[in-house]
């Protein structure tokens, strides 16, 4: 909107500057005042038009916690949410922010009212003690990321010890 009326108001400063070099005054002041009712039409216009729809996701959880976990297991939590927003909901990616954290999202439109499910895999392995891993969730929704969040206590794996070194 803002950039509309500023190239009207840069083509009316134009416009004003070659007509002046022409010498008409009157014929510059009424392209001055008709370039600047037209800016101001194209912004009000502008205005006037529905905002953008979105989606919006309504979670139960946004955040799981697996407790104390031994270290090689993999775990799994299931989070639902629900389309609160005013269009169909597309997921459009997932990502954990590991390899260890896989998501399964759905890849058709989530109706308006509706309610989905993402569900969050993830494999300790070679991830002792405390963890906390996230899920970003991008869609038509405003704003366009939401992040969801699993955490554990990882009980490191024992080193196994080698039997007495014969000679």
């Amino acid at each position: 909107m803002k950039k509309l009326f500023l190239n009207a108001l840069a083509l009316a400063t134009f416009t004003v500057a070659v007509v002046a070099c022409d010498e008409k005054k009157e014929s510059a002041e009424s392209t001055v005042t008709a370039a600047a009712e037209t800016a101001v039409d194209a912004a009000k216009t502008s205005s006037e038009a529905a905002p953008t729809a979105f989606a919006k996701m309504e979670f139960t959880e946004t955040e799981f916690d697996f407790g104390t976990i031994n270290e090689g297991d993999v775990v799994e939590h299931t989070f639902e949410f629900k389309n609160v927003g005013e269009t169909p909901l597309v997921i459009s990616k997932a990502k954990g922010s590991c390899g260890c954290t896989v998501p399964e999202w759905p890849h058709e439109p989530v109706g308006v009212g509706e309610t989905a499910q993402i569900h969050v895999k993830f494999n300790s392995k070679g991830k002792p003690n405390k963890q906390s891993k996230r899920v970003s969730i991008y869609g038509n929704t405003n704003p366009e990321l939401t992040v969801i969040t699993i955490k554990a206590n990882v009980t490191p794996k024992k080193l196994e010890t080698a039997g007495p070194v014969k000679q």
